[in-house]
């Protein structure tokens, strides 16, 4: 590019009227491809610093549950997009939920694993086990957690997509989960009929 430039005094200048000021000139990086390979080196970094939701982990029931049944556990995750400027060019990148690893709080883990988990009806709650549930075997109260593996990709100004080379994971913030026990007895009467029957909620222990 050659630039030029015109005196005020003139009004409506023509081409001729310009003159130059700097010979020809490059606009772009004599090596752009110089600005490709610096890109690939630090996108790994610039994916990491993305503000990726890391979704919610969820538990059925919840926040109280039962020791021996199964509680069904789910995560909400989901691909995010996002658009940076990195080094003048414009970069492209999605993250993808990858895998999954539940920490249930009570010594045990479940994953890496690909299942995401679903919710269920709650008449199924206690009853069906999933892929994702998990039994508690001991009364308490449990810090459960969620880490999502992310994948990624990025294009750069409008270029097909390249995998990113790493993971970014995240962990959820830890949500209680109390887990209680069942005692059964036989009565006579139900709590309408007296409300100070055994397990009614005006019962008195003795």
């Amino acid at each position: 590019m050659i630039w030029r430039q015109a005196p005020k005094s003139i009004t409506n200048p023509t081409w001729t009227d310009y003159p130059a000021v700097s010979g020809p000139t490059c606009l772009y990086d004599t090596k752009p491809e110089n600005v490709l390979a610096t890109i690939a080196a630090r996108i790994l970094n610039d994916f990491r610093q993305l503000p990726v939701n890391p979704g919610t982990l969820e538990a059925q029931p919840f926040p109280h549950t039962l020791k021996g049944g199964p509680t069904n556990f789910y995560a909400t995750t989901t691909e995010q997009a996002f658009d940076l400027t990195i080094l003048g060019q414009t970069v492209h990148l999605t993250a993808t939920p990858a895998s999954y690893t539940y920490t249930f709080g009570d010594g045990t883990n479940l994953g890496p694993t690909p299942a995401a988990g679903y919710p269920i009806p709650e008449s199924d709650w206690l009853s069906n086990t999933t892929r994702t549930s998990h039994s508690y075997t001991e009364t308490g109260n449990y810090q459960t957690t969620l880490t999502t593996s992310f994948t990624g990709t990025y294009s750069v100004n409008n270029g097909p997509p390249l995998p990113i080379n790493g993971t970014l994971d995240i962990t959820t913030p830890a949500k209680t989960l109390h887990v209680w026990k069942t005692q059964r007895a036989l009565v006579a009467d139900t709590c309408q009929q007296n409300p100070n029957s055994w397990g009614c909620p005006g019962a008195t222990t003795k």
